[in-house]
């Protein structure tokens, strides 16, 4: 099959979130077991401080954005790192040449909808040209999801597309690129289309919800996440959308690169450790992050890690009060978070560690060095997320021994199983839930992975070795989106088959 995948993130072109790992790996693993993939993304100024050649093309063309707007573009290209799958480029200065890719601290870029309607419908028209006849497009998140309803809508599609089957993932509903009536006039289409079974949502423009309801198929990055977000608590307001085509939507979970993600082999540790060696390696590497953030260098002092956003997606009402309260109470913990986001988390945070330097360190910022070093270095990994789509530092955390403590949502409860009589008498056991999601939920979970760890040995060295050996690389991920994929154009030759999964 070929397959190309729309993205506006890939590692290490551009990145703001997992898209971006997703979209760096993905394609290349679907290429290596004989599929033909290419990946189609915005010339942001970051491709160019990527480290990886990026050459120019003889490519070019204009998009009619309006009766009186035509706007030029060529590609460009390059190739995933050590892979021979292709990245094409869209570059457009006017729309993609800025500093960050959708917004600055003061919120979103306000033409949005007119940079992203253009991309998809460039994208469209480079598929054209790169000489392939496709049978997958992959659309990702709502930056690619008008794509889906142009391909349907089209009546001149490029015969390149014109047997192609269309897959939306949906990487996390909460972002869904919802904009006023006028950005239909982006899509240059007959104002027809503008009804609720294609472009219209509530009288405006949603690119996701146009995704959903044009897909031939809709993936989420969990199981758990796609039977989520049909509920009202998780649905972003599109819950009843969703429902529609419920049998449609699927959910695959991550993957991450066991070879970047690899404690015996990673560069970035202070010290390198297996399965079986692991006790060693972990306090070696505790040792030296306590030493470096001039936290008290103890290896019995267990060593709670957090990286990513400072949202309140993640829990941080929770985490901070939780944190002060170990500190107050002189509890026998130390703290180490990475991560960057909402100003009030990070005043908050830099109080704790002004407070207790010696118990809680803290990067604002975002270092991938220091985010694998905390992996290594934790014996405790805090995820108590309001809702999780997939998630990958509890996946990094089991890799590297970190035990996750986690909320039982999306890809989290996918991934980590719950110290329980049971996972531990079948031997899966493999973390700790969170079961009440307020300050003193979290307080208990943590309590109970602290009381495993001080008193009962055994059972910790079982729960930490259970993670190290469990396998989440892209090669079992990259096998169900082939799968899919080939159902998904069965589906669509034959409309009478049962739907794919």
């Amino acid at each position: 099959m070929n397959i190309v995948f729309l993205t506006t993130e890939a590692v290490p072109f551009a990145k703001t979130g997992g898209l971006a790992d997703v979209c760096g790996t993905l394609p290349s693993e679907i290429g290596r077991s004989g599929n033909r993939t290419a990946v189609i993304m915005p010339a942001f100024r970051s491709i160019r401080r990527a480290g990886i050649p990026i050459q120019s093309t003889d490519i070019s063309f204009a998009v009619p954005m309006s009766n009186e707007k035509l706007v030029g573009c060529r590609l460009l290209k390059s190739n995933l790192p050590d892979s021979d799958t292709p990245v094409w480029f869209i570059d457009q200065p006017q729309y993609f040449d800025r500093e960050f890719l959708y917004g600055t601290s003061l919120g979103d870029y306000p033409d949005n909808d007119e940079r992203f309607a253009f991309f998809c419908r460039a994208a469209i028209m480079a598929i054209a040209r790169i000489g392939w006849s496709v049978d997958i497009v992959h659309c990702n998140d709502w930056q690619s999801g008008l794509v889906p309803a142009l391909m349907a809508a089209d009546p001149n599609l490029p015969p390149a597309l014109q047997k192609a089957a269309s897959v939306l993932t949906i990487h996390n509903l909460a972002y869904q690129g919802h904009f006023s009536r006028e950005a239909f006039a982006w899509t240059g289409l007959n104002w027809r289309h503008f009804n609720h079974n294609e472009f219209e949502y509530h009288n405006h423009v949603n690119f996701l919800k146009t995704g959903i309801v044009s897909s031939d198929v809709i993936t989420t990055v969990s199981p758990r996440y796609a039977q989520e977000i049909r509920t009202q608590e998780h649905g972003c307001g599109l819950e009843g959308v969703l429902d529609s085509v419920s049998d449609r939507v699927f959910g695959i979970t991550n993957g991450i690169d066991q070879e970047i993600w690899n404690p015996a082999t990673d560069p970035n540790l202070f010290a390198n450790y297996d399965v079986d060696h692991w006790q060693h390696g972990k306090a070696q590497n505790k040792l030296a992050i306590q030493k470096s953030f001039g936290l008290e260098e103890s290896t019995e002092t267990p060593l709670i890690g957090l990286v990513g956003r400072l949202a309140s997606q993640k829990g941080w009402d929770s985490i901070v009060p939780v944190i002060r309260r170990h500190m107050d109470e002189d509890r026998p913990t130390q703290w180490i978070v990475l991560g960057s986001g909402d100003a009030r988390y990070e005043r908050e945070l830099r109080e704790l560690q002004a407070a207790a330097p010696n118990r809680f360190a803290l990067h604002v910022g975002f270092s991938d060095a220091l985010a694998h070093q905390i992996e290594a270095a934790s014996d405790i990994f805090l995820m108590p997320s309001l809702y999780e789509p997939c998630g990958l530092n509890q996946l990094y955390s089991l890799r590297y021994g970190s035990v996750p403590v986690v909320t039982p949502t999306g890809g989290l409860a996918d991934t980590v199983v719950d110290a329980t009589d049971q996972s531990f008498a079948d031997g899966t056991a493999s973390g700790f839930y969170i079961y009440s999601n307020d300050p003193d939920g979290v307080d208990a979970a943590i309590g109970r992975s602290l009381e495993m760890r001080f008193h009962q040995s055994g059972a910790w060295s079982q729960i930490v070795t259970t993670g190290m050996k469990s396998d989440w690389s892209w090669t079992a991920s990259a096998e169900k989106y082939v799968q899919l994929y080939a159902e998904t154009l069965a589906l669509k030759v034959s409309p009478k088959r049962t739907p794919p999964g």
